[in-house]
């Protein structure tokens, strides 16, 4: 460095005067000048015009000035008055405006300051203010909470100027003492770091209006005894008490602290990469080299030995030089070569094109040092061409930014094992940072990456082309995208600008990137696919629609909580014909059958494949595709299982199909079908509901139902297979839910099961000539079903009901006093009135007349692992397993064959049946379910009934 003064030597030991204290506060007030006038002139007029105004807003409270809450808003700086640029700037505001003589009243403001990149070669037009305003430290609360509301108005009228103005209100002595009044936002680190922040301060800021920072007038070697000088000078009165303000000694960083300040930089990194990636280096230089100074330090050294050039004391080249030493040491290249182009690129000044101007002194700086790095034109041009990056620049520079950040989360995950719990950051704010971390870099699967975080102002292509892998003679069923592509035969030399497994994920990335628009040109080269440009151009349509662009960072609130689905999209049958080999011979399927799932007398699943976009609450999008097995219940379930964990809030679902013979109509059904699924599981912001679903589709039965929080489904291949699994025995109550569109045949069955109610036996029957068809929906939900011969509607149910009675009194025996389900009984005949089915409640209709024959019993045995056995009593007479073993059923068709007197033939009933408690060899139940009992009851009857047919 230069000298341009004389050194200046402070000696607490041996004395010190006022007059060289005084020499070094106005030593450092020209470079605060120099950096002042720097800001200001590289600052835009409307900036400027902020700028100039800012501390007189505070100083005064007037009602015509900016910010202005109410006459009780703390004021004042002490020692502070206004030049004239800053009157005459109130005065364009406010013509009538004039400053009052306070006499003698005590300010409530003790210092404003301007920190960060204003006046340095680091500031850009598109650079915000950040102000710290310090009040004094016995403000009332209610004080504190008005100037802050101040500040938010203020920053609001900053910003209808077009300037993003941050000021941070608190007082040095809770700075001093670590206490934090404001939690992790966009601008505020909050608890992340404190010495790191200081160092920044106090190499960076602009003193604006009030008491000048105490830390100046202690030099660097005396920094490890910073409180000691600091009470000397105020002690011995060398300098007035309400002329500096103290925020403390930054003797060193701890390595606490690293931890906290790295995720903030990384956590800013996301929006801003060129100054966090500045900052992360430093941060890692300051933690692997501890014994070296810091750059405040560095800064306050130039300064008492007598530079006060503003050039050599640019907070952004010390930063930029440190770096540069550090990793030239390091061997390093390629990290110091992202140092250089992140310097350069937050600049914001492109050489290649730049004016003279009043901020000439930045072009003068940069062109030197570039020159230093040895940069050509060439190299120039490509970061001064940012209006003009394509995706593959913004691939390869996001690359190197990742491969950085990721270098630096190690660094902090080490940290973190080593200073965890002593980490200068709240356990909140480090969660908070991770989250938001996790959502703009975590790769996972199906996660549509964003690779233009503020990289390029715009990726827009003119025109797109998208070709099918088979076009370039391939076997598989990928895509490839292409700009430019006027000529498809061009492609077998055309760069590709990204492959992709299916035609909806290369849209939904180039959506989300912004390389796709509405004015983009499309050109399509399906292939194998049906894929159009009509097709594409919907699709944006769908994806537009569905998803802000660009997508804006989570925000605090969000990223607090847990990461939920907001909205999902789901693109049905892309590129795809549903009836393709109809298709191919010229026919359709014509059929009063209208289902999509179930379409035409063949009753074909018109949903081939589904590209589920999802948008969660943190912000990310992602994309799952299903073109293999049963798609629609693959894709229904994984979205049951997304909002199972969070039922209050149901994600948005839309359905777009292209399909231009059944496109509508498949998007219509599908969306309804979501929408009724989640609504019977999830009704009332609860759940998910015991219950099962049932969908027919495909000629087949898809039963959903949740076993705790993660829903799976059962597939069956007939109506009678979907009968027999809906009669299972449950743990609980389970209703049966059809779909809108299932069984269309079986209207009865969809009014019984819509009838059933917990903790009843309910019986339903419906009487059509010579036949009935009986329904027992138990007391978990179990349908039992079957049909029988009518031989007197005297008698249709009165053996069920006596054997469901005897059921139902043994449980009450057993049972006594304790609490149970008892389950009476209910009847219910199923009939059409008006063309509804309906159910309508019937009086029990056992007369309590003696069945015609004999009354039958089985008592079930089991013995260890082999299949349930019985022994049959026909009134007096017993026919047990050990006497007749296979024989059982012959001899008891027999003996009941032998005593009926009339040679008409009708059914035996059975009126009871026990099971043993170990009906399930490895499960002992102590309530056995009623449907059950029905099972062996229809079993055993069945047999009988047979074997008695035979004998006729």
């Amino acid at each position: 460095m230069t000298a341009q003064s004389a050194p200046i030597v402070l000696d607490f030991d041996d004395g010190i005067d006022r007059k060289t204290l005084k020499r070094l506060r106005d030593r450092f007030l020209v470079v605060n000048q120099q950096r002042w006038e720097r800001a200001h002139s590289a600052l835009t007029y409307r900036q400027q015009r902020v700028l100039e105004i800012l501390p007189l807003v505070f100083h005064t409270n007037h009602p015509a000035l900016p910010g202005y809450l109410d006459r009780d808003c703390p004021y004042g700086f002490s020692h502070y008055k206004p030049s004239g640029k800053t009157l005459d700037a109130a005065r364009r505001l406010a013509r009538t405006f004039s400053l009052k003589d306070e006499g003698s009243r005590r300010p409530d403001l003790d210092a404003l300051f301007l920190m960060g990149s204003p006046g340095t070669l680091g500031h850009s037009v598109a650079s915000d203010l950040d102000v710290w305003l310090c009040h004094r430290k016995d403000l009332p609360e209610r004080g504190v909470r008005c100037l802050e509301r101040k500040a938010v108005r203020l920053s609001e009228w900053a910003a209808s100027l077009g300037v993003e103005l941050h000021v941070f209100v608190f007082n040095a002595e809770d700075w001093r003492n670590g206490r934090q009044r404001a939690e992790v936002t966009g601008e505020n680190c909050g608890s992340a770091q404190h010495f790191l922040l200081l160092d920044e301060f106090y190499r960076t800021s602009i003193h604006l209006a009030g008491q000048y920072p105490l830390w100046w007038l202690i030099p660097v070697e005396d920094e490890a005894r910073y409180d000691d000088c600091m009470r000397q000078l105020v002690d011995c009165r060398f300098i007035r008490g309400d002329e500096y303000i103290d925020f403390g000694a930054v003797p060193g960083i701890p390595e606490a602290e690293f931890l906290g300040a790295g995720v903030w930089q990384l956590y800013k990194g996301i929006d801003a990469p060129w100054k966090s990636i500045l900052k992360l280096l430093l941060i890692e230089c300051y933690a692997r080299t501890s014994g070296q100074p810091l750059l405040s330090a560095v800064f306050k050294r130039a300064v008492y030995e007598g530079e006060s050039q503003a050039d050599e004391l640019d907070p952004y080249l010390l930063l930029h030089h440190r770096l540069e030493h550090w990793l030239t040491e390091c061997g390093a290249d390629a990290r110091l070569d992202l140092v250089r182009r992140s310097f350069y690129l937050k600049a914001g000044l492109p050489l290649t094109r730049v004016e003279a101007g009043a901020d000439y002194w930045r072009v003068r700086s940069l062109r030197r040092l570039t020159g230093q790095w040895g940069w050509t034109e060439t190299e120039l041009a490509r970061l001064d061409d940012r209006q003009n990056w394509r995706a593959e620049d913004v691939t390869s520079i996001r690359r190197s930014i990742v491969t950085e950040f990721t270098h630096s989360y190690r660094l902090l995950s080490k940290l973190a094992r080593e200073h965890g719990t002593r980490a200068s950051i709240s356990a909140g704010d480090i969660n908070l940072l991770g989250r938001k971390l996790y959502a703009a870099f975590q790769r996972k699967a199906g996660k549509i990456e964003q690779i233009n975080p503020g990289l390029a102002p715009s990726l827009e292509e003119e025109n797109l082309a998208f070709h099918h892998q088979s076009e370039q003679g391939g076997d598989g069923e990928g895509w490839l995208l292409y700009r430019d592509l006027e000529d498809p035969t061009d492609a077998f030399w055309k760069p590709v600008i990204r492959r992709s497994g299916n035609l909806a994920e290369l849209m939904v990335w180039c959506y989300c990137n912004g390389l796709l628009t509405r004015s983009t040109r499309l050109n399509v080269r399906a292939g194998r696919s049906i894929a159009s440009v009509n097709e594409l151009r919907e699709m944006l349509d769908a994806i537009s629609g569905f998803l802000p662009h660009p997508v804006k960072p989570a925000g605090r609130e969000l990223l607090s909580q847990q990461v939920r689905p907001l909205r999902n999209l789901l693109l049905v049958n892309v590129g795809v014909d549903p009836q393709a080999h109809l298709t191919e011979l010229g026919l359709h399927k014509l059929s009063a059958r209208h289902d999509s799932l179930g379409f035409s007398g063949g009753r074909d699943n018109l949903v081939v494949t589904i590209d589920q976009i999802t948008f969660n609450s943190w912000h990310e999008v992602s994309l799952q595709h299903y073109a293999s097995g049963d798609t629609l219940i693959q894709c229904l379930k994984n979205i049951l299982a997304s909002v199972a964990g969070r039922p209050t809030d149901l994600p948005e679902i839309q359905v777009h199909s292209h399909n231009p013979g059944h496109g509508s109509a498949i998007a219509r059904r599908v969306g309804e079908l979501f929408s009724d699924v989640l609504r019977q599981f999830f009704a009332g912001s609860a759940g998910p509901h015991p219950l099962r679903y049932v969908i027919e589709m495909d000629r087949r039965y898809f039963i959903l139902q949740f076993n705790g929080t993660e829903p799976g489904f059962v597939t069956v291949s007939s109506f009678r297979a979907l009968i027999e699994q809906l009669a299972l025995p449950q743990e609980r109550y389970l209703p049966v839910v059809f779909d809108r569109y299932a069984i269309p045949e079986e209207p009865a069955l969809r009014a019984v099961c819509h009838a059933s109610e917990p903790d009843n036996i309910q019986v339903f029957y419906r009487v059509q000539g010579e036949r009935a068809r009986i329904w027992v929906i138990d007391e978990l939900g179990a349908v039992f079903q079957w049909e029988q011969a009518l031989a007197s509607r005297r008698y249709l149910l009165t053996p069920l009901l006596r054997f469901l009675e005897n059921l139902v009194e043994r449980r009450m025996l057993r049972q006594g006093d304790a609490p149970g389900i008892l389950g009476c009984i209910q009847c219910y005949e199923v009939a059409v009135r008006d063309g509804v089915w309906r159910v309508e409640r019937r009086p029990e209709v056992d007369s309590g007349d003696d069945l015609p024959g004999m009354e039958v019993q089985a008592v079930g045995i089991q013995e260890g692992d082999s299949r349930v056995r019985f022994d049959i009593f026909c009134g007096d007479q017993e026919f047990t397993v050990q006497e007749y073993g296979d024989q059982l059923i012959p001899a008891v068709a027999h003996y009941i064959h032998s005593i009926r007197r009339s040679p008409e033939h009708y059914p035996v009933y059975l009126t009871d049946v026990h099971l043993p408690h170990d009906l399930d060899p490895q499960v002992y139940q102590q309530d056995i379910q009623t449907s059950q009992y029905l099972y062996y009851r229809s079993v055993l009857e069945e047999s009988l009934n047979n074997e008695l047919q035979n004998r006729r």
